[in-house]
């Protein structure tokens, strides 16, 4: 085949591509989203794809996202969980367990806490429940018996420390240190927090909240925002503190963008060596094929407009004892198996809802990530981040709203939080803040 150039920009072109793909006798890669170009040699080449290959499951079918993420349908049954050692025989829990429901409800126009109406009739200042995530503005679904999953890249890879490292949270960044009553986090470990919690005396089964849905300026791609709840058991200053967490989060080095995407994570042993991000290892089995974890989240609230949000619960089914969590009010998107944990295979101890940002402080000073929507908490409904309607699930099986709660924040001038109570919202908080200002440095 002869290849003919019509001017001296192509042959550019051609030039460059040539000298990315093949240089040194090694491949190399051109980073594109955030991923930044480096050499590759071969080897760790192949270890990326081997591993991607084993990550990367055969579809049914495959759905190209909006966004450039290409979203698989695979089945059930060759999900990425059934990898782990401890689910070789696992059975799928065919019989859906009962979602926890609220003993007594009282139904009432849904209303900002100030007095506002939310009602969605609105022009301005509503809250909007529709389609939810990119891949499905084309239209196409999963088959049934298949589960949709994110394709993981080589780039995905690239942008992580190591292939160890990828889809994990790093342990340097796990809790070093912490008072006997605060919840899982630290200053100084580069993290930093607003959030609220429960006692750690408690019994819990589980926890649910409404969050608002942003997409906060990120500075650097090794730094990310995010907005979760925390299912806890076990010590923090050991080695064996079990955690489940779901919500939504901006990481560009995780996802290769700044989009707001829905996310899971878990870990038996304090962050060290079990569990990952989303179904970037085994372990979550997952059983609803509408719902991608690690896909982009549309729309998206807006500054004194329109507020998109999402509910999120996570609760242990009484009858198998697995951890499930739930999307909406009657959503199942899948389910941690209880075999995976050791604390967790009982009850939890704490709960936490909030956000967390990291501030590596790359050019000497406090990072410009935003937390939540970038503002601070005092700012109200249609500028700031909020979780509403806070509530952890009891022995039976029950909804009760979070009375007692305790708020946290490192750094008020760089992030705060502000909760209160009322009729529509239960116990809810505002949160978040622009990081680095003429305060926080």
């Amino acid at each position: 085949m002869v290849i003919r150039f019509s001017n001296l920009h192509s042959r550019l072109v051609f030039v460059l591509l040539f000298f990315v793909l093949f240089c040194n006798n090694g491949r190399s890669v051109l980073g594109m989203n955030y991923t930044k170009y480096r050499k590759v040699g071969n080897l760790r080449l192949a270890r990326i794809h081997k591993h991607l290959d084993n990550l990367n499951k055969p579809p049914v079918l495959s759905i190209q996202s909006p966004d450039g993420d290409i979203i698989d349908c695979v089945h059930k049954r060759k999900q990425p969980a059934f990898d782990h050692p401890l689910l070789k025989t696992h059975k799928i829990q065919r019989v859906p367990p009962k979602m926890p429901t609220v003993k007594s409800m009282v139904k009432t126009q849904e209303e900002d806490p100030s007095g506002k109406s939310a009602n969605i009739s609105q022009n301005e200042g509503y809250i909007r429940r529709d389609a939810w995530q990119m891949w499905h503005q084309n239209g196409k679904k999963c088959p049934k018996g298949t589960v949709p999953v994110r394709r993981s890249t080589v780039h995905d890879v690239l942008r992580s420390n190591s292939l160890y490292d990828f889809g994990k949270k790093r342990r340097s960044n796990a809790p070093l240190a912490r008072r006997a009553d605060a919840p899982d986090v630290v200053s100084g470990n580069g993290h930093e927090h607003a959030i609220a919690y429960t006692g750690t005396s408690s019994e819990i089964y589980g926890a649910k909240a409404t969050i608002n849905v942003w997409d906060p300026k990120i500075e650097v791609i090794n730094e990310f925002s995010l907005s979760q709840i925390w299912v806890l058991s076990g010590s923090f200053d050991g080695s064996d503190l079990n955690s489940i967490e779901a919500g939504w989060q901006v990481s560009p080095e995780l996802y290769g963008d700044s989009r707001p995407r829905l996310f899971t994570y878990w870990t038996s042993d304090a962050y060290q060596a079990t569990g990952c991000y989303n179904l970037l290892c085994s372990g979550f089995i997952q059983t609803n094929s509408r719902i991608a974890i690690g896909a982009a989240i549309s729309p998206l609230s807006e500054f004194e407009g329109s507020q998109f949000d999402v509910t999120i619960v996570i609760w242990k089914d009484p009858k198998l004892g697995n951890w499930w969590m739930g999307f909406g009010e009657n959503t199942l998107v899948g389910y941690w198996p209880a075999e995976l944990f050791t604390h967790l295979a009982d009850r939890a101890t704490m709960v936490e809802w909030g956000g967390e940002v990291v501030n590596s402080r790359a050019n000497g000073e406090h990072t410009s990530t935003g937390m939540g929507s970038g503002h601070f908490a005092e700012d109200g409904f249609g500028k700031a981040s909020y979780f509403r309607n806070l509530e952890i699930v009891d022995s039976d099986n029950s909804l009760i709203s979070a009375h007692d709660i305790s708020t946290l924040a490192e750094n008020n001038n760089c992030y705060n939080i502000k909760s209160s109570s009322s009729s529509q919202w239960g116990t809810y908080f505002y949160y978040g803040g622009p990081g680095r200002n003429d305060q926080c440095r």
